[in-house]
């Protein structure tokens, strides 16, 4: 006779310290009596319950001894979110079904979503009721332009309820966020130091990477820490102005780093869920103003004048529902910012900017001057035109230094970023001038020489458009934290040769 599953014994948790990111796994033996009596197969969805607590997981069957029968095997993901010790006692049943399952497939079909559809996703999203299969069938059917502008300010909304929400009880908190696809554009720790030496009130939250090799968080992290609850967010900036925060850690929009985790996997950044991504958390944080920078280039993310003019009005329209103020500050986009491409490289530029020092990348420096002082002039502390002067003395002067060394010390330190151990150069064989930069092949092999999850690795050109190169000068440098991937990298690189391409100096007009 086959029992239910609330008349048998409960089940021995097993922590095997197997790390599946944020997926919850569990691990039964083929043998288990809880598989024969519920009919559960290899990758079926489980409730499992313990003290009052529960998820729903997907179970992994095991055929070895891994697991003993008696026993149900954990992930770390799982066993934490569960918050298990040795001696809990575990059940596991069928889950009831997902409702909110059915509008994903509507949505896969070309339905539009209404926002108590989009509510009830996002919070089994949160609820971890999807698998990544389900959040990456979501954000599939949502990819491209397949978001109306009511579903982007729908699902906005759906990201800021499914989770905690700061109020600063000032009349204006400012933050900023750039949506990417510029390597090295590093900007935000040296625009959050000197709007805060200005007497701005900055909380950053920010994202880790996506489909860069790093994200402001990544690269402070480097640096400090990054992972800060709620309440030391609101001490930190109640005490220095300012913090440089992950967001996932806060639980501001948590929606929104379970989405990135399956982004970044299929290397997908869509309009719709990348202005609702960065609204959600700029509106939880308690923003009040938010400056956007949208680069554009040949090889950035947004390619043309159009594209771009295209998601500034979304962010506006979608902004202006929601009650926030923005300024969109549309940017250079033709080729990477500063040197440094991957967390510590980055944070060794954002440094030298900081410090003043004599070999600190101007483009950086100067691109950070110029976002803090458009929102400068945003906070009404600067007339039209006199930001970027005013922040740019800020600087020069080292109190935006002083004030990025208070931020890290109060978040916990402030760390020497790593270096890679394995290097390799790509020289230049004859003289010529730079005449073309692919951003998106850089972050590629950033990427693959381990960058963002290996801190030390990314990529190092200290070379721009227009500069004049001679015969084995390096153009480029890819740092590892182990060989195999640099030679991967490398490999790649070789296939693509033309990342970094001379114009030959006879071609060129004197």
């Amino acid at each position: 006779m086959i029992l239910p599953p609330e008349k048998m014994a409960p089940l021995e948790p097993l922590r095997l310290g197997i790390d599946t990111r944020q997926e919850l796994i569990i691990y039964l033996h083929a043998d288990s009596p809880v598989c024969r009596s519920e009919g559960f197969s290899a990758l079926s969805r489980v409730l499992v319950s313990s003290n009052g607590n529960h998820i729903i997981a997907t179970l992994n069957i095991v055929n070895g001894d891994l697991v003993a029968n008696g026993q149900i095997g954990f992930s770390e993901p799982a066993w934490k979110r569960l918050a298990l010790d040795a001696d809990a006692h575990i059940r596991v049943s069928h889950p009831a079904p997902v409702q909110s399952l059915s509008y994903v497939r509507a949505k896969v079909f070309g339905h539009t979503l209404e926002q108590p559809q989009l509510q009830s996703i996002i919070e089994d999203i949160v609820d971890g009721r999807y698998a990544d299969v389900h959040v990456a069938a979501f954000i599939t059917a949502c990819g491209a332009d397949n978001l109306s502008l009511q579903e982007v300010t729908a699902l906005t909304r759906a990201m800021i309820q499914a989770g905690d929400t700061i109020d600063w009880e000032l009349p204006m908190v400012i933050d900023k966020h750039c949506v990417g696809g510029l390597p090295g554009n590093r900007t935000s720790p040296i625009v959050v130091s000197i709007l805060t030496a200005c007497g701005l009130t900055v909380p950053k939250t920010s994202s880790r990477a996506i489909t860069s090799p790093a994200g402001t968080a990544d690269t402070m992290e480097v640096l400090t820490n990054v992972c800060l609850d709620r309440e030391q967010m609101k001490d930190i900036v109640t005490r220095v102005g300012g913090c440089l925060a992950w967001g996932g850690s806060v639980r501001l929009s948590p929606a929104d780093d379970l989405l990135i985790q399956v982004e970044r996997a299929l290397d997908i950044d869509s309009e719709g869920q990348l202005v609702a991504s960065v609204l959600s958390k700029k509106i939880a944080a308690g923003a009040t103003h938010v400056l956007i920078d949208i680069p554009v280039g040949p090889s950035a993310k947004v390619r043309s004048r159009a594209s771009a003019d295209k998601l500034a009005d979304t962010f506006r329209q979608v902004a202006a529902e929601l009650g926030l103020n923005v300024c969109i500050l549309c940017t250079d986009g033709s080729q990477p910012v500063g040197c440094g491409i991957g967390p510590a490289l980055e944070a060794l530029d954002v440094l030298a900017v900081l410090q003043n020092k004599p070999d600190a990348p101007l483009d950086l420096k100067d691109r950070a001057c110029q976002v803090a002082g458009a929102m400068l002039e945003m906070a009404d502390l600067a007339e039209p035109g006199l930001g970027e002067p005013m922040a740019r003395e800020k600087l020069e002067a080292g109190d935006a230094w002083g004030k990025f060394q208070a931020i890290c010390m109060a978040q916990g330190s402030l760390k020497r970023p790593p270096v890679a151990p394995y290097r390799y150069n790509l020289t230049a064989h004859e003289a010529g001038v730079v005449s073309a930069i692919d951003n998106r092949l850089l972050s590629k092999i950033a990427k693959l020489a381990g960058a963002p999850i290996d801190p030390a690795a990314g990529v190092h050109i200290p070379v721009k458009l227009g500069d004049r190169i001679e015969p084995n000068e390096i153009l480029l440098s890819i740092h590892a934290e182990s060989s195999g991937e640099l030679n991967y990298a490398v490999d790649y690189l070789e296939q693509h040769p033309n990342v970094v391409e001379l114009q030959p100096l006879s071609e060129t007009v004197t």
